[in-house]
């Protein structure tokens, strides 16, 4: 048998919502979909499996909320999301995106949402999976072929690419108004006058329920913007003039601050 055959569809499953397809239907130990490109943003509203899933990011970006936090997931990058986790996502114009559903107890997979980087290996069993009849034999060479991939994605490294939202209210209101105008520079003073509070309080209250200082915390979410509009080919100069960046080096640095390489350095390594 050639590696052409091996590997040939048998059957494509592609659809526009992961809610439009019950991984709850199959007790095979992983199985995996294809999410069609959209011509513009769209927004998957909250709902849970109970299948563990892992959203699989092949071009564009996609952002996730789940309780307490906001997750990104950068090309070549996915995000874990335990079974039972209520979640919604953010999927960018014309994102390829592809979902893996695990049974609960089928891998030792993390037991809280995190993103982890995927290898080209794992890349191409998970697209593998997404176009095979999802209920496959339990001896099947799919089954098999499942094993090796959950067994490599058991070892995948995690990053760091969330923002902790708290369900505090004033922190609900600061999130949302810079999530809509990231250039916002209102100072924590401020911020603490609007809200009716003192700026030693309002700071405490990040700190407790964030783990982050003010300061961090929205350096963090300008990361998470500038990650999700630099995968959907926004040019850096771009997006450093939507965060309110003074230049572009400053830009630059922060986010190599944060991530260890320059925003070219970074997606040319995820290529």
């Amino acid at each position: 048998m050639t590696i052409n055959t091996y590997i040939m569809p048998i059957f494509k499953k592609t659809v526009s919502s992961p809610v439009d397809f019950d991984s709850n239907r199959f007790a095979q130990a992983a199985v995996a979909l294809q999410l069609a490109p959209v011509s513009n943003d769209s927004e998957i509203e909250p709902h849970d499996h109970r299948k563990g899933q892992l959203i699989m990011s092949l071009h564009g970006a996609v952002s996730c909320k789940v309780p307490n936090a906001l997750w990104l997931v950068p090309p070549q990058h996915a995000l874990w999301i335990p079974g039972g986790t209520t979640h919604s996502c953010h999927v960018t114009q014309n994102a390829r995106t592809c979902f893996l559903f695990v049974e609960p107890d089928a891998s030792e997979m993390p037991r809280n949402c995190c993103t982890v980087a995927i290898t080209p290996l794992v890349r191409e069993l998970i697209l593998y999976l997404s176009e095979q009849e999802p209920s496959y034999a339990a001896e099947s060479k799919t089954a098999r072929l499942v094993a090796v991939l959950l067994e490599q994605l058991s070892d995948a490294a995690v990053k760091e690419l969330y923002l902790p939202i708290s369900d505090d209210p004033r922190i609900r209101y600061i999130a949302d108004t810079l999530f809509a105008d990231p250039s916002n520079r209102t100072t924590l003073r401020q911020w603490a006058e609007q809200l009716a509070t003192s700026e030693r309080s309002l700071a405490r209250l990040v700190k407790s329920d964030t783990g982050l200082s003010f300061g961090r915390w929205r350096q963090q979410l300008h990361l998470m913007i500038a990650l999700n509009k630099l995968a959907e080919g926004q040019s850096v100069q771009s997006v450093a003039g939507t965060l309110g960046y003074d230049s572009v080096n400053a830009f630059i640095t922060m986010f190599k601050k944060s991530l260890g390489k320059s925003p070219t350095q970074y997606f040319s390594s995820l290529r």
